[in-house]
C-alpha cells in the first residue's frame, strides 16, 4: 500500500501510547492494532506489521523486567515453548482467513474485549500457592492457548496471559508480569516470522511504529515499578470505541 504522512502520525503516537500500556498492565496491542486500522492499513497486513512493532517495544520491556527479577526463567522456560507452538498455529490459521470475515469477528471482540477491560479486577491479591509442578502445568496450558490467540489475533493477549498467570496458575503479580512479557515476546517473534514469509508486513511502517513502541515502553515499565497498573483502561476504552467505529463503517 501507498504510505502517507497522516498514516504516521496516526500509527506512531498510538503505537507509543499502546507500548506504555503493554508495559504497565499488557495488551497494549488494543492501541497499537487498531492503530494501523484506524491508518486504512488493510487488515492482515496490519495484524503481521503489528507483530513487528510490537515485538520490538515488548524485546525492550522484557529486558528490563529480567533485570529487575521478574522472571522465573525455570518457570518460563515451558512456557515459551509451548507459546512458540501456538502462535505459530495460530498465525497460520490467520492467513486462511478472509479479510471481511476477520472485520465481522472483530465486531464480536471488540465489545467483549472492552467488558472485560472495564471490570474491576483485583490482580494485586494474591492467590493460593500451588505445588511446583501444578503451577508449571497450568502456565503451559495458558502459554499454548494464549499463544495461538496471539498468533492468530493479538490484541489483549498480554492482559489475558497477566489475569489467567495470576487467577488460574497462581502466580504473583509481578512474576506473572514478567512471564507474560516472556511469552508475548514469543509469540510475537514467531508469528512476525510467518507472517514475513507470506509477505505481509510493512516494514517501514512497522518499524517506525515500534521505535515509539520502544519508547512507551520503557517509560511503562518505569511507571510499573512506581504504580502499577491503575489508570490504563480509559485510554484502552477509547481507542476500542475507536476502532469499532471505524470497523463497523467499512463493513456498512
Amino acid at each position: 500500500m501507498e504510505l502517507s504522512i497522516w498514516t504516521f502520525l496516526i500509527v506512531c503516537p498510538l503505537t507509543f501510547l499502546g507500548g506504555f500500556v503493554d508495559a504497565v498492565a499488557g495488551g497494549g496491542g488494543l492501541i497499537s492494532l487498531p492503530a494501523y486500522m484506524i491508518a486504512g492499513v488493510p487488515v492482515h497486513n496490519a495484524i503481521a506489521t503489528n507483530k513487528l512493532s510490537s515485538g520490538m517495544g515488548t524485546t525492550v520491556s522484557t529486558y528490563r523486567l529480567a533485570r529487575l527479577g521478574y522472571i522465573p526463567w525455570r518457570r518460563a522456560a515451558l512456557c515459551i515453548l509451548m507459546a512458540v507452538i501456538g502462535s505459530s498455529s495460530g498465525a497460520r490459521l490467520a492467513l486462511m482467513v478472509d479479510a471481511e470475515l476477520f472485520k465481522r469477528i472483530m465486531l464480536v471482540i471488540i465489545p467483549l474485549t472492552a467488558l472485560y477491560v472495564m471490570r474491576d479486577k483485583k490482580m494485586d491479591e494474591p492467590a493460593e500457592p500451588l505445588g511446583s509442578t501444578q503451577m508449571l502445568i497450568r502456565s503451559a496450558l495458558v502459554a499454548l492457548f494464549i499463544g495461538a490467540y496471539d498468533g492468530f489475533y493479538g490484541p489483549g493477549a498480554g492482559t489475558f496471559l497477566i489475569l489467567l498467570l495470576t487467577a488460574f496458575a497462581h502466580f504473583k503479580l509481578g512474576e506473572a508480569n514478567g512471564v507474560s512479557k516472556s511469552i508475548n515476546l514469543t509469540t510475537n517473534l514467531t508469528s512476525l516470522a510467518v507472517y514475513l514469509m507470506n509477505g505481509k508486513v510493512i516494514i517501514l511502517l512497522g518499524f517506525c511504529g515500534g521505535l515509539f513502541g520502544i519508547i512507551g515502553n520503557y517509560i511503562g515499565v518505569t511507571f510499573f515499578e512506581k504504580k502499577g497498573a491503575k489508570v490504563v483502561r480509559p485510554l484502552m476504552i477509547t481507542v476500542l470505541v475507536i476502532f469499532f467505529i471505524r470497523i463497523l463503517t467499512e463493513i456498512i
